[in-house]
């Protein structure tokens, strides 16, 4: 193992309990060692996620089954990594030290130093920068598998097909409107009035006013889309159905539900309706796929992807951007520089 850090100690964002931003506090902690299959990376930039908060607040409490019961196991959050891999633990191929990256990683991106699956960490190519960069490994990534599980330019299905993105000016909506569009469909869009312009800019043909229009809305017909994707996670089960066509489907890329089990029960009620349907409802469950990245980043390298940057933050800042993220009004993404 070779390593290039000149320190034992690091600073860290750290969380001993569940809850709010406040939980989060800087810290000087250790920088970790790599075991086989791992490299250390010293992070650059770091993309913030919604999930990262739902896992900082410990909600739905359901998720504490998987990432600790009275607090989180990993206790720095940050998934969406830019970095430098500074060393590699036994076994690892494909990664260097010196190489610049971007990955996902299970947590630990708002830190100075940070471990990664190696096979999670692909190379980034000097024409993107690292905040753009580390925007794309679970967003981009959602938006890519939610339109590979509707199908939308997967299959040679007669006619340009018409794809709703309901929740389209988040860090998932603003890449699923630009790959859909990539993937030559003719997208709607559901987003907030003052983001209609952007989503437009991103490759929607039309955009509405989500305060005003809704599945079940005149402006949006039964039988009229091909594909539906659900990134708000608030509409009934049944308006959604109606919106696709026969042979069409509805993916649910996220949901809204009680504190206990979130969305669960919305996922089991989709499985039911979609017994034996022609219009299925599909719930995704979105994994880190290396191929799916790189393919992201190589669209976003050449200019034909482009990620939207609500602001970026400076290291100091960041239990400040995980509130922001938290209040759930993030146009695109935030991302935290490093030092």
């Amino acid at each position: 193992m070779s390593v290039q850090t000149s320190t034992h100690t690091m600073p860290a964002w750290r969380q001993h309990r569940y809850g709010e931003a406040d939980a989060v506090t800087l810290s000087e902690v250790a920088v970790p060692t790599p075991g086989p299959g791992q490299a250390l990376v010293r992070l650059r930039a770091t993309g913030l996620n919604s999930g990262d908060t739902r896992v900082m607040r410990g909600e739905p409490l359901l998720v504490r089954v998987a990432f600790g019961l009275r607090r989180p196991r990993q206790p720095v959050r940050g998934m969406d990594a830019a970095a430098t891999v500074v060393a590699v633990g036994d076994g690892v191929a494909g990664v260097a030290v010196g190489d610049e990256v971007v990955g996902e990683l299970p947590g630990g991106g708002l830190a100075r130093y940070a471990l990664a699956p190696a096979d999670r960490l692909v190379p980034r190519p000097a024409e993107l920068d690292p905040a753009s960069a580390a925007t794309l490994p679970v967003a981009g990534g959602t938006a890519w598998q939610a339109l590979a599980k509707a199908r939308v330019g997967t299959s040679g299905g007669a006619g340009r097909p018409r794809v709703l993105v309901i929740g389209a000016s988040g860090g998932v909506g603003t890449f699923a409107v630009q790959l859909a569009a990539l993937r030559g469909a003719e997208v709607w869009a559901l987003c907030g009035e003052r983001n209609r312009e952007l989503v437009e800019s991103l490759g929607a043909a039309r955009t509405f006013d989500y305060r005003r229009i809704q599945p079940g809305s005149a402006e949006l017909g039964d039988g009229t889309f091909d594909a539906v994707l659900d990134i708000a996670g608030t509409a009934p089960l049944r308006a959604l159905r109606r919106l696709v066509r026969d042979g069409g489907r509805v993916v649910l890329v996220s949901g809204e539900g009680g504190r206990v089990l979130g969305p669960m029960g919305r996922l089991l009620r989709a499985a039911v309706l979609s017994i034996g349907s022609k219009r299925p409802v599909a719930p995704l469950a979105a994994t880190a796929k290396t191929d799916v990245l790189a393919e992201l980043v190589a669209l976003a390298a050449a200019g034909s992807l482009r990620p939207v940057i609500a602001r970026t933050s400076p290291f100091a800042g960041a239990a400040d951007a995980l509130a922001e993220v938290a209040d759930g009004h993030v146009t695109g993404k935030i991302v935290v520089l490093a030092d």
